[in-house]
């Protein structure tokens, strides 16, 4: 298959990322609601931590059991161990750094709004890439279609690679099973978006609020579809990176570094997903939303599994 014809596989994989996110554009869904898409959102990602773990661990298996047929040496083990350990803690390390790392920045452009509202009429809108003025869904999105994108870079390699044999009608599968996989995971980037809540008569700046006066709760403004489509793009694009790198290139330690990268970022935001959801106390919908998403990722997973992948 030419390298034309793959490249459109890799695009069409990566862009049914895009039918999820409308559900970041939600305003004012209910308690339960929020309740349930989180958890969805977080079942969906628990999936995708055991998906990439299981595919990183494949080479160090694959070692351990020439080991054990007296076929190989302990070095590969080693090595890839280490790449796997690495790419764990860098994800996982790494996203820990940077959000205190934020939420320092973050405390000094709260400060700084402040003092602007304090001696300017209307509002201070600071500019859309002003991270640090980001409210805390926004930046959760962001670390979530990060995670994402590493993860769908080693999905695109597969896809590369398998156009690059000759393989036509397995890459047929794995663009549909990839494809449906990726509409999951844009509902995941978007989820912590939907209907988040800031303090009325505060400032604003870049979709996050400075709480000035506790005047009650008001609803943030809903992100736009430019925003939106730039999660999209984080989290599906590199779909298409990898589908050109796997055309030409095949490295099995590449695609560990890429997993477990993936593995530690979403695990990351996992954690903090899990931490929402202990705020709303209600168990029985985060045992829902948590069920249905495994659900949809196994059942997913299944497609791109029967392609022989």
């Amino acid at each position: 298959m030419g390298l034309s014809q793959t490249l459109l596989l890799g695009f069409i994989a990566g862009a049914t990322i895009v039918f999820g996110l409308p559900v970041g554009r939600l305003q004012r869904p209910a308690p339960v609601l929020r309740a349930i898409l989180n958890a969805l959102a977080t079942g969906i990602l628990l999936f995708l931590v055991w998906d990439v773990v299981t595919h990183a661990w494949d080479p160090i298996d694959s070692a351990l059991s020439n080991i054990h047929d007296h076929a190989g040496g302990l070095a590969p083990v080693f090595g890839y161990g280490a790449l796997f350990a690495a790419g764990l803690t860098a994800g996982l390390g790494s996203l820990v750094a940077y959000e205190m790392w934020m939420g320092k920045r973050t405390a000094r452009a709260t400060a700084i709004a402040v003092l602007e509202r304090d001696n300017a009429p209307g509002p201070a809108q600071a500019s859309l890439w002003q991270v640090s003025g980001w409210s805390p869904a926004r930046r959760l999105a962001l670390i979530i279609a990060t995670g994402i994108g590493l993860h769908n870079f080693a999905e695109g390699l597969a896809i590369g690679q398998s156009a690059a044999r000759g393989e036509l009608a397995l890459a047929t599968l794995l663009v549909i099973g990839f494809g449906l996989h990726n509409a999951t995971e844009g509902f995941g980037i978007v989820a912590p978006l939907a209907g988040g809540a800031v303090a009325s008569g505060s400032t604003v700046i870049s979709g996050s609020t400075v709480d000035a006066n506790n005047q009650g709760v008001a609803q943030a403004p809903r992100p736009s579809w430019g925003f939106l489509l730039l999660l999209g793009l984080i989290g599906g694009g590199p779909t298409f990176l990898g589908t050109a790198v796997g055309h030409s290139f095949t490295s099995e330690p590449v695609s560990v570094v890429f997993l477990t990268l993936a593995a530690g970022s979403i695990l990351y935001v996992v954690i903090q997903l899990l931490g929402v959801a202990a705020k709303t106390r209600r168990p029985d919908l985060l045992a829902i939303g948590l069920l249905i998403g495994l659900i949809l990722g196994f059942a997913t997973d299944a497609i791109v599994t029967a392609a022989g992948a």
